[in-house]
């Protein structure tokens, strides 16, 4: 084992949505979407902060297989070998209703057709955004 008891070439991650813990473990690989596209995490990687965007996380805990994760916008810090993602909401495929999720990008898009202050606009692309990676991450699971 590593530092901190922890399996070599791996690091912890602690992934808090707004009302839960979603995972606090170790893990061999994080990858988030950020706004510039997806940013791989690894051990010993340089500390740093950034923003996440609605979509898909893969998350990769030692001696297991890949996991998908519908997350929402947030930030995440890494600050040795330790990782704090900080999200709105997480989600694992099997728990995304897809008929919610695809009512809720339906409603979303008719509200952006609408005239409507810049605050809403922005709500509505957010909630589109959420519910279009809800429904990408549940589809990826049934492949």
């Amino acid at each position: 084992a590593a530092e901190g008891g922890l399996p070599v070439n791996s690091f912890r991650v602690h992934i808090l949505a707004a009302d839960h813990t979603f995972y606090d473990g170790p893990c061999e690989s994080l990858i988030i979407p950020a706004p510039d596209g997806q940013y791989g995490i690894w051990a010993g990687h340089a500390n740093t902060i950034c923003a996440t965007v609605p979509g898909t996380l893969y998350l990769r805990v030692p001696g297991g297989e890949e996991q998908l994760v519908a997350v929402s916008s947030g930030v995440v810090k890494i600050e040795d070998n330790d990782v704090l993602v900080l999200v709105d909401s997480a989600e694992h495929p099997e728990d995304i209703d897809r008929l919610r999720a695809q009512h809720a990008a339906d409603a979303a898009k008719e509200a952006l057709l609408q005239k409507q202050s810049i605050r809403e606009y922005r709500e509505a692309r957010l909630t589109l955004s959420r519910a279009i990676a809800r429904l990408h991450v549940k589809s990826l699971s049934e492949q």
